[in-house]
């Protein structure tokens, strides 16, 4: 089946301020040597999808700098490219009014490729997903729209968009974040949580928008599209659990997934890759991430003391002591510092006699000697910004190469 990506990387990521000041969620980096959006973007390329547009809308440029010096597949045949696409107006004068507008704007883009089945997938969450087994749950079921659901305890389901399937997957309802939520059929203690990625037939897509008045102020898919489409079309839910991913570790999380959307849950996902055992091992060849492809020296420790942290390249380690910590490429630790719980990203230098705990520093920036960040919240709270979680995070400082 001819399969066209469209994925959605417009969102501002407003609680993940300030790493998201001068850029949009997607490209934020995460996990030392990747930004957001490589996560979903990997998944197509590993499930053989090659033909892919990038909506986006938000901070883009940083976004689209990547994805042109990262992500330059053309060349190949002319089915093989990723293409970013901002908004072009076609419908009037306005950018996009949520995801199911993004993808009406651009149908002619769509229509053009002339595709049988359209993925349509959000960029800003980090999970591995074999999205060709989603594609053939949707053709088995003959489904006009599949939706790939999350299974969460019942308890903690009222936090999430959930679906409300019968015995054979079939989707009966959507519910927004309800107070009791129903169970999966058959497995009372979890419930069907979206995922907002979706699987449509190419000839019901077209339907379902053109059927829509565009008058509506946001025209979303998860939100005013699919709360109502199950009573006219096919639509089922895809149990994002079934799936059988190669090369996954018998000790990691099955089927992780994450959104990343806050503060709190980006440093907790950091922290998930780390161990012996993590919940997410991205060590993974059968199914890779791909990344910057930055080219930079070795990395080097100088006589000190690292208690299970992840390091990326060029970096440099001189007689200091760092746990728990993840560090992106080329950042320099100078002797004498004591790092615990940090997320340090490219470029940083963290000078002589310095103390960090539970601390996240955007590119670019540099520490002077002895500064302590992370002991004393009020002194923190002058200087820095402090989640609720009592994360504290340093914004991107300048680049010294520009």
């Amino acid at each position: 089946m001819k399969t066209i990506g469209m994925i959605m990387a417009g969102g501002k990521g407003e609680r993940l301020y300030p790493l998201t000041k001068e850029r949009s969620k997607p490209a934020v980096p995460f996990g030392g040597k990747y930004r957001i959006i490589d996560f979903v973007l990997s998944n197509f390329i590993n499930s053989g999808i090659y033909s892919n547009y990038v909506l986006v809308q938000y901070m883009s440029q940083s976004l689209i700098e990547y994805l042109r010096s990262t992500w330059n597949l053309g060349g190949i045949t002319r089915e093989h490219f990723i293409t970013i696409v901002p908004p072009q107006m076609r419908l009037g004068e306005m950018w996009y009014r949520g995801t199911a507008d993004a993808v009406k704007q651009n149908l002619n883009l769509i229509t053009d490729y002339t595709p049988d089945l359209v993925a349509i997938f959000g960029a800003d969450h980090i999970y591995r997903m074999d999205i060709r087994q989603m594609i053939s749950f949707h053709l088995e079921n003959k489904a006009d729209v599949t939706v790939s659901a999350l299974t969460v305890p019942i308890k903690q389901a009222s936090r999430f968009g959930t679906v409300v399937t019968d015995a054979k997957n079939r989707v009966t309802a959507f519910e927004e974040k309800p107070k009791n939520p129903k169970p999966i059929p058959g497995n009372p203690n979890f419930s069907y949580a979206s995922m907002g990625n979706y699987i449509f037939s190419y000839d019901a897509l077209v339907r379902i928008l053109h059927e829509e008045s565009g008058e509506t102020v946001a025209l979303d898919f998860g939100k005013t599209i699919l709360p109502s489409l199950h009573k006219r079309y096919r639509v089922f839910a895809y149990n994002f659990a079934s799936q059988k991913l190669p090369g996954i570790k018998s000790y990691e999380e099955s089927n992780y997934w994450r959104d990343v959307g806050t503060l709190e849950s980006f440093w907790q996902t950091h922290m998930d890759l780390l161990g012996p055992k993590p919940r997410l091992d991205l060590n993974n060849k059968l199914w890779p991430i791909h990344d910057s492809r930055y080219n930079a020296g070795p990395t080097k420790i100088i006589d000190s003391h690292l208690q299970d942290c992840m390091l990326s390249d060029g970096c440099v380690i001189n007689q200091s002591s760092l746990k728990r910590c993840i560090l992106s490429n080329d950042v320099i630790v100078h002797e004498k510092c004591h790092l615990e719980d940090c997320i340090i990203m490219d470029a940083c230098e963290i000078k002589a006699g310095s103390r960090l705990k539970k601390v996240i520093i955007d590119r670019y920036n540099t520490l002077e000697a002895k500064t302590t960040i992370g002991f004393n919240s009020d002194q923190d709270a002058q200087n820095h910004y402090i989640d609720p979680d009592g994360i504290v995070v340093i914004p991107r400082g300048i680049s010294k190469w520009q």
